[in-house]
């Protein structure tokens, strides 16, 4: 006789199977999914904000420190502490990125700025352990110049600008402070040895009639351009900055050779030095064209000079300096390589030439700066 029960007992026990089956399923599930997750490594950041972010925390140290010598200093001494502030507090603004600028001027925890903001604060507290001296300014300035100008020529364009413009402006006022107060001048970094080139280096030769120039902004010293229908601007490049520099240096040239026909004394032997110091400027500039294969613009016979410059040379001699800046400004964000480390030397010394006629040149220099539009700095 067949038994009934068993067979009757079989789907029951596959039910039971498939229900204790899918609630381990269930247990399993909801386990893994209540177990948090590792929390991914935080992106490593770019170089260039790296070094953004390095230069914003310095400048911050260091103006805690100006401020502090400002505030026990009094007469001349107070002043150019104050003017120390002043340049660094404008550097940091243009360091600053609007998201380390929160409401209030505190840095939102959520936002790419405020690990910057917090390394900033960091640079803030460690200037306010160590007491302030004129000595330890100038070192801190002349170090942090120094390695602004490192990072600047591997930095993207427009930050290895930005960093060169700090970086020169600080080495500048590092021996302006030692000056001032008798501590010994800080060295500025030595410049690199011109780039030379082989005739045979690039496939074409490159001629003045061969290639046509590049094109370049109207100024008053090509009056021929006046009546030209502007060309469309087009992408800045390498070749366009190293023309730019030709055209600017040779003019600059002209400039001197004219102000030493009305110069006396000291100022006329100042003019003669420089004379020189542009003139290899222009052989310099011209090596580079080539190595780049970049066309050198032809040399005008003469440039316009207006009538203040033939009256007041010496302010002229100053006015064609702080022209130059922002040339090599545009080369040191257009270029790379051995380019760009002559492009940084040369800024800094045109602006120390600056200096020489009684030019400013400014908190950044190279850099055509409106502070109207530059975030504000969070107070403390």
């Amino acid at each position: 006789m067949k038994d009934d029960t068993r067979e009757k007992s079989r789907p029951r026990n596959y039910f039971r199977y498939a229900l204790l089956t899918f609630t381990a399923f269930l247990v399993l599930s909801l386990g893994f999914a209540l177990i948090p997750r590792e929390a991914p490594e935080p992106a490593v950041p770019p170089f260039s904000e790296h070094a953004r972010a390095s230069a914003l925390a310095e400048t911050m140290r260091l103006r805690t420190a100006s401020r502090e010598l400002a505030e026990g200093a009094s007469g001349a001494q107070r002043q150019l502490f104050s003017r120390t502030v002043t340049l660094l507090t404008t550097q940091a603004r243009a360091l600053v990125l609007p998201a380390d600028d929160g409401p209030g001027g505190a840095s939102d925890p959520s936002s790419p700025g405020a690990a910057t903001g917090t390394a900033a604060a960091t640079g803030t507290a460690a200037a306010t352990a160590a007491p302030a001296t004129v000595p330890a300014l100038v070192a801190g300035l002349s170090a942090s110049g120094k390695q602004r100008l490192v990072h600047a020529e591997t930095a993207d364009g427009g930050m290895a600008r930005l960093l060169a413009a700090v970086g020169s402006a600080q080495l500048l006022q590092a021996r302006a402070l030692a000056q001032a107060s008798g501590t010994p001048v800080p060295a500025l970094p030595a410049a690199p040895a011109p780039q030379r080139t082989a005739a045979d280096s690039c496939p074409v030769p490159v001629s003045p009639s061969a290639s046509a120039p590049v094109p370049a902004p109207a100024s008053p010293s090509a009056p021929g351009d006046a009546g030209a229908a502007p060309a469309e601007p087009g992408p800045a490049s390498q070749t366009d900055a190293l023309n730019r520099v030709v055209r600017t240096e040779v003019e600059t040239v002209y400039g001197y050779q004219v102000a030493l026909t009305r110069l006396e004394g000291p100022a006329a032997e100042q003019a003669s030095s420089l004379l020189a110091v542009h003139e290899a400027l222009v052989d310099e500039a011209e090596g580079y064209s080539r190595v780049h294969c970049a066309p050198i613009p032809p040399r005008d016979p003469g440039y316009t000079l207006g009538t203040s410059f033939l009256k007041k040379p010496a302010a002229g001699l100053a006015s064609l300096e702080a022209g130059t800046l922002p040339v090599y400004g545009d080369l040191v964000a257009l270029s790379d390589g051995a380019t760009r480390r002559w492009a940084i030397a040369s800024l800094l010394t045109a602006a120390q030439r600056s200096i020489r006629w009684g030019s400013d040149p400014g908190p950044v220099p190279g850099i055509v700066l409106d502070t109207t539009l530059l975030p504000a700095l969070p107070e403390g």
